[in-house]
């Protein structure tokens, strides 16, 4: 769901804002200059069981969450902040940063923070919210991790951070059977990548962590579909495990590491059959960028996932028909 302050009388904007962010969050004092002329913007998504995914774009401002707002209302929140655009200060106990676009920030609901936002055009945040029942890691130990900077731009933390922007992208195509799926694998790279930074160990967190290897070595071979050399044996020698640890992660998911391989082939393979932009492309060429060498090997698990031929299903989703060498292929 996205809401614009357009949509409001010019009057209302700024009370409309203060009112979305105490029902999205929580209640917080805000302080602008730009209360005559306010715009903000906001896009929710909401993943169930209290956890929810928010992009908001706003003028600069300070927002103060006191100890008489947490005594009125406290979702017992962790709140995880990716700085998209805009420069921040923000303090919350003993701790201050000064957080760049691209850092994660870590806070906590049930405890007084302040933050200011300075800028010229519009601020834009990604943030994250996770009830504290969900993360299973100490709070002495996140607490003391509250207002610093997160690594985001390496490991767990960059996953963590193009997730967030993918969730914004995407959410609101996800079907009504894919949140709660979505939701777990949010909580579960989170958990691990907070583990990681608080120490925190045990069999919930050692079990994120495998989430989060697996979800990197996943997104490896991913960006590697069209190598003909992405083999379970390249991919484990690119991740510094052996060939039995690697089918170990992956035997948890319910699948072997080739089978996932052959499944993130095709599924590229009918996307670019489905997308008019690749009209001109072959169904043969469009199989080699996907990692297909064989086109009489990748025509048979094509119709053995989706029912039938590539060049018929092409035709289906009301593409070309198949010419040259790909009508050995359909």
């Amino acid at each position: 769901m996205t809401l614009c302050s357009r949509d409001v009388p010019a009057a209302e904007r700024f009370s409309w804002f203060c009112e979305l962010v105490a029902r999205d969050m929580a209640p917080h004092d805000i302080v602008t200059e730009h209360v005559q002329d306010f715009s903000a913007s906001a896009t929710l998504l909401s993943l169930g069981e209290g956890i929810g995914v928010s992009s908001v774009a706003f003028p600069a401002m300070q927002s103060i969450r006191s100890r008489r707002l947490i005594r009125r209302s406290d979702p017992e929140l962790w709140v995880l902040a990716l700085v998209v655009k805009g420069a921040m200060q923000r303090e919350q106990g003993r701790n201050q940063v000064n957080p760049r676009p691209g850092d994660l920030v870590l806070y906590d609901s049930s405890q007084p923070y302040w933050a200011s936002i300075a800028t010229d055009d519009v601020a834009q945040s990604i943030v994250l919210h996770l009830p504290r029942r969900t993360v299973p890691v100490p709070e002495q130990a996140l607490r003391r991790m509250v207002a610093t900077a997160l690594p985001s731009r390496t490991g767990i933390g960059a996953l963590l951070s193009q997730l967030l922007g993918g969730l914004v992208e995407q959410g609101p195509k996800l079907e009504a059977g894919q949140t709660g799926r979505v939701a777990s694998a949010v909580v579960d790279l989170t958990t691990a990548f907070l583990a990681g930074l608080s120490g925190a160990d045990g069999p919930q967190t050692t079990a994120a962590r495998r989430v989060a290897q697996l979800h990197q070595i996943k997104s490896f071979i991913r960006s590697r579909l069209g190598e003909p050399g992405l083999t379970p044996t390249a991919v484990a020698a690119a991740h510094h495990i052996s060939l039995r640890a690697l089918q170990y992660l992956f035997r948890e998911d319910g699948r072997t590491v080739g089978a996932f391989i052959r499944e993130q082939r095709l599924e590229r393979c009918r996307a670019g059959l489905a997308d008019p932009r690749l009209a001109g492309h072959s169904v043969a060429a469009i199989a080699v960028r996907a990692g297909f060498c064989d086109a009489a090997a990748f025509s048979r698990a094509f119709k053995a996932r989706y029912g039938m031929p590539p060049g018929e299903y092409r035709r289906h989703c009301g593409g070309p028909p198949s010419q040259g060498r790909a009508g050995h292929t359909g």
